[in-house]
């Protein structure tokens, strides 16, 4: 059976690169093995999502937006359909704000010396630095923003960020800002973004300094439960749309808010959620600690995060930096694809949180027996 079994599997013969091939075709022939193969298979998946119509929530952890790895890759992948939800930190919108306002984030070495830097007022995210003052014209920016009467109401995570992408997209016109930052152009392609932790980042610290300030007169208030009944509904629409799609970069909060919809559909609000079709990850964690940021799809599949298909034919962890790796396949992929139609996910919300008041509704008998 093992000879059988080995004979027909493919074998690892890569051509000599000459420089003259697609990046696809590179994938398919110089990646055989190691982490080189979960690249290739994580571009074979993410390929497959495009051409197959998935829907794809995306989570982003870390300081990707500092980095700039939204302007090199997400964003592209936003403006060309390929990413229709996106679920992130509060310090990757926050950071991204200061190359609108005129700031500039710098390279510097890691190795510096944080005292000295520290004494220089330089801000150090590993080998990026920016002077302080780039935060405090930033929390100025944010504390304008939420001041606004639109802001005036309690909100779910994905509104509040829509309607900063709002005022920002606006403030991007005003200045002559010719390259969104990724707030205003999930706003452009009505992509909702979901922030789970966001009272662990820069923009939420601006909301305790208006409440401290103003008092009642600050109605601005984030709602979480309706936040998380919102990325069920808008899970539990999708996948009876179509299939649905998980692209993890990194770990952290951002994974789990997501994954998290599908038991609250399934165990919590009594519907039949499948869990996502296609879970892909890229995160340099190691999986034996418990961590949740590592763990694979297939322990995810035992909390019904992830369909049992998924985790047989549609789900790859890639044991690498996402700096690293995603920018090479995010040119792959649109090397050998075409655009999207954008599914402007954040107009349909309301209808989504409908359909899914409706179907509780219906398990109401059973759902209310629980409790007794």
């Amino acid at each position: 059976m093992l000879q059988l079994s080995l004979l027909s599997s493919p074998r690892v013969d890569p051509k000599p690169i000459t420089g003259k091939e697609r990046p696809e075709d590179l994938l398919a022939s110089a990646f055989p093995a190691f982490v080189g193969r979960q690249v290739r298979t994580g571009f074979e998946l993410m390929r497959r999502c495009q051409q197959e119509g998935h829907t794809v929530f995306m989570t982003l952890s870390g300081a990707m937006t500092p980095a700039g790895l939204h302007r090199s890759s997400i964003i592209p992948l936003i403006q060309s359909g390929a990413v229709d939800v996106l679920t992130t930190t509060g310090a990757n919108l926050y950071h991204d704000a200061h190359r609108v306002i005129g700031h500039a984030i710098r390279e510097i070495d890691p190795l510096a010396g944080d005292t000295a830097l520290r004494d220089a007022r330089i801000i150090r995210i590993y080998d990026l630095g920016f002077d302080e003052d780039v935060l405090l014209d930033t929390d100025k920016l944010f504390s304008r923003l939420l001041m606004k009467p639109a802001f005036q109401k309690p909100m779910t995570t994905a509104e509040m960020n829509w309607l900063l992408g709002r005022e920002i997209a606006a403030l991007e016109v005003e200045l002559g800002v010719t390259e969104p930052c990724l707030l205003s152009a999930c706003y452009h392609a009505d992509v909702p973004i979901f922030v789970g932790a966001p009272q662990d980042g820069s923009i939420f610290l601006n909301v305790v300094k208006l409440k401290a300030l103003l008092g009642d007169q600050f109605k601005f208030l984030l709602d979480p439960v309706a936040d998380v009944y919102t990325m069920a509904a808008l899970q539990w629409a999708a996948q009876r749309e179509g299939e649905t799609a998980v692209w993890i970069m990194g770990g952290g909060v951002p994974k789990n808010y997501t994954l998290q919809g599908e038991p609250t559909l399934s165990q919590i609000l009594g519907q039949d959620a499948r869990g996502f079709d296609v879970d892909l990850q890229i995160c340099v964690d190691p999986v034996d600690n418990g961590a949740l940021s590592s763990c694979p799809a297939g322990e995810g599949h035992t909390w019904g995060k992830v369909s049992a298909e998924c985790v047989a034919t549609s789900s790859i962890y890639m044991h690498a930096d996402v700096t690293a790796v995603l920018p090479w396949l995010v040119y792959a992929l649109f090397s050998s694809t075409e655009p999207r139609p954008l599914k402007r996910l954040y107009q349909r919300l309301p209808e989504m949180v409908a359909q899914l008041d409706q179907d509780v509704e219906a398990q109401r008998e059973t759902l209310m027996a629980d409790l007794t």
